[in-house]
């Protein structure tokens, strides 16, 4: 059992249960849970009960998803580090609206549990404030990026405004929305980490005086970088084995405990014998939407094969296609930003993005559904 009083019972999609009943579940719930509240339901019985080892799933944003395997004590080194990182503890209360079936929302339920903090949980959906009445304030959440986008759209930052701290996690902030949060006075954090290192590592802060581009590591954590300049982590959420990314990274100067991303190094188009970093084309093209007036539009970029130059740079815009004017607008913008080899050769319109499961964008399968092609093992 957790070493740290808890609280007697958790608020899952607006119902109540007893950790006693939990320990003991499924024999107590009947069948009136679906599916999802039974697998969230199961975690916490399995944690409660003081099982040693979980297997999870990799979120798939690079590539197939795999399980994996992390013991308990990796798990509870990173919910202490996060816990005392943000001065949180018994009797805060924490939001938990991300997929409890991967690492990010799964971690949410080990602070709370373990460290004696009221737990209300909801459904992963776009806007989780618009299932919970409106008495009911936290002191802790964490959203992914189309989260945070869907609650400013619905009026909700008063609500955010009462919090201590948000983490967002799971994809990148787009231009826009990274200029939208600056209006927020509650601190805002964007993390680093994966399901290997047990949810984050590194955070940085996106609004108010101290934002950065720079990622700061937690306590106690020891990164550094391969030949290629990718990250490596190592440290208690590891058992102390060197995890190996694919992430290029720039260390502040004379403090390695900092670092900006800088893309993956696996996400590279050879568009005529001239490697394009993909990241790049990516965020000049958020921006450029947003000159066109097509703020919140997501975009990302693919190399789809080409006779001539082996991969061809282009461009997949989520939503109606754009009036031929505003398309040429757009392209004319990129040209002016991107180098020849750089700029999109052609756009491409997709109704809706698909994600994976744990809600980030699933490029391979957005491109299968236009009926495009893409070099395996380059698109997630």
């Amino acid at each position: 059992m957790p070493a740290t009083p808890l609280p007697d019972s958790l608020l899952l999609n607006g119902r109540r249960y007893a950790y006693r009943d939990i320990q003991q579940y499924p024999g107590h719930a009947g069948g009136d849970i679906n599916g999802y509240e039974a697998r969230v339901l199961d975690f916490c019985r399995q944690w409660l009960n003081g099982v040693q080892e979980f297997v999870l799933t990799t979120s798939g944003s690079t590539g197939p998803a795999q399980p994996i395997t992390l013991k308990r004590s990796q798990l509870l080194a990173s919910a202490r580090r996060t816990v005392d990182y943000f001065g949180l503890g018994p009797g805060h209360r924490m939001l938990v609206c991300l997929n409890c079936e991967f690492i990010g929302g799964l971690m949410m339920l080990v602070r709370a549990l373990e460290h004696g903090m009221h737990l209300t949980i909801v459904e992963p959906v776009a806007d989780p404030f618009a299932l919970l009445p409106l008495e009911a304030d936290f002191d802790f959440g964490s959203l992914v990026p189309l989260q945070l986008r869907a609650v400013l759209a619905q009026g909700h930052a008063p609500r955010l405004e009462r919090m201590r701290a948000i983490l967002i996690g799971g994809a990148p902030l787009d231009h826009g929305l990274s200029q939208q949060v600056q209006a927020l006075q509650v601190p805002l954090y964007h993390t680093y980490g994966m399901t290997e290192t047990c949810s984050h590592v590194a955070l940085r802060r996106l609004n108010g005086p101290e934002a950065s581009e720079f990622y700061r590591v937690l306590p106690g954590l020891h990164v550094e970088q391969d030949a290629r300049g990718c990250l490596a982590i190592r440290g208690d959420v590891t058992l102390q084995e060197l995890v190996q990314t694919n992430d290029l990274v720039r260390f502040l100067e004379h403090d390695h405990s900092q670092f900006a991303w800088l893309g993956r190094a696996d996400f590279v188009i050879n568009s005529g014998g001239v490697k394009v970093p993909a990241e790049k084309v990516e965020l000049v093209l958020e921006v450029a939407l947003v000159e066109v007036g097509l703020s919140g539009r997501r975009a990302f970029v693919a190399g789809l094969p080409d006779e001539r130059l082996g991969q061809q740079v282009t461009a997949i815009v989520e939503g109606d296609a754009l009036p031929p004017a505003e398309e040429t607008q757009l392209l004319e913008l990129l040209r002016q930003r991107l180098g020849r080899y750089e700029v999109p050769r052609a756009v491409h319109y997709a109704p809706q993005f698909a994600q994976t499961a744990s809600g980030k964008l699933n490029r391979r399968a957005t491109l299968q559904a236009l009926g495009l092609a893409a070099n395996e093992g380059k698109l997630a």
